[in-house]
């Protein structure tokens, strides 16, 4: 009998399906699905469309989706960057009228109504977040991007897509130090061990997929323990950390409920009693 297709990376249902898998599952009805985009600072993709339901993961602002469903005030979506499929309430998005020029590169940010950071109630948005880039002005000494929508962000917080201001991915992810650990979380507001990895590759040019055991499978190739130098990743059931060096793990981890540093042997020591040794090591593909 053939393996079940993902469903958190396929979106079918016995009533309704992504065109794409027609021939591949039943389902009463397939669409093609429309395209839209994130329009809150940060939107929680739930398995289930019910509230206080637990998230799986998170969209940032910005970033497109493919919507399959809106019903009853929520959104049936699949997530362009990974695939990712899930629900999020529709007031959680917007038509895209224009592509997306910017992104943000600090680990949080503003966009302001205006050009002056001393507006008040600006939108906090997480490193990731994309933006279109109409103009540029400045205020007081300050560079403001002008964006389509109307707002301002600072300008030294974005770069066009695909740039960067840090020289690899392990160190865009320490620029994370001491950020609260969150349960499917993906943002610089709160972020879970395999978010801060897909995050931080994809600021560094680099594809990740979301969840650890999908990382675990199919991100880089295996090495030996002996062979960990900076930049590999290491594998428990359910936990993921990135090797800073040949010593050091930095992950977001449950135990100091952040973004920590951590002596890899100790951490092994003391993640054993819970989730015993890890699983294997791999090296990600840097190029």
């Amino acid at each position: 009998m053939d393996k079940p297709l993902d469903r958190r990376l396929n979106a079918y249902r016995p009533d309704l399906a992504d065109a794409d898998l027609e021939g591949k599952v039943e389902a009463a009805r397939f669409v093609t699905g429309t395209p839209a985009k994130i329009a809150v600072s940060v939107a929680a993709l739930q398995p289930r469309p019910e509230r206080g339901c637990g998230i799986d993961t998170e969209l940032l602002f910005g970033e497109e989706v493919v919507v399959f469903e809106r019903a009853t005030g929520w959104a049936w979506v699949k997530a362009k960057l990974d695939g990712y499929v899930g629900y999020l309430p529709e007031e959680a998005l917007a038509a895209i009228e224009a592509p997306a020029t910017h992104w943000i590169t600090a680990p949080r940010s503003f966009l302001y109504t205006g050009p002056d950071l001393r507006i008040a109630h600006p939108l906090a948005v997480s490193m990731g977040s994309r933006v279109t880039v109409i103009g540029e002005t400045e205020t007081r000494g300050t560079r403001y991007f002008t964006l389509s929508d109307g707002r301002s962000v600072i300008a030294r917080h974005c770069a066009s897509i695909g740039q960067t201001d840090a020289p690899d991915y392990v160190a865009i992810a320490a620029r994370f130090l001491e950020t609260p650990y969150l349960w499917g979380g993906r943002s610089g507001f709160g972020i879970d061990c395999s978010g801060l990895v897909q995050l931080a590759m994809q600021m560094a040019g680099m594809t990740a997929p979301r969840d650890s055991d999908m990382q675990a499978s199919d991100l880089g190739t295996p090495i030996a323990r002996e062979e960990l130098r900076r930049g590999d990743l290491v594998f428990w059931k359910g936990h993921v950390g990135i090797m800073e060096d040949e010593t050091t793990l930095l992950h977001a981890n449950g135990h100091t409920m952040s973004v920590a540093r951590e002596n890899l042997n100790a951490a092994i020591d003391r993640i054993g009693w819970l989730y015993q040794q890890p699983t294997g090591f791999r090296r990600p593909d840097m190029t």
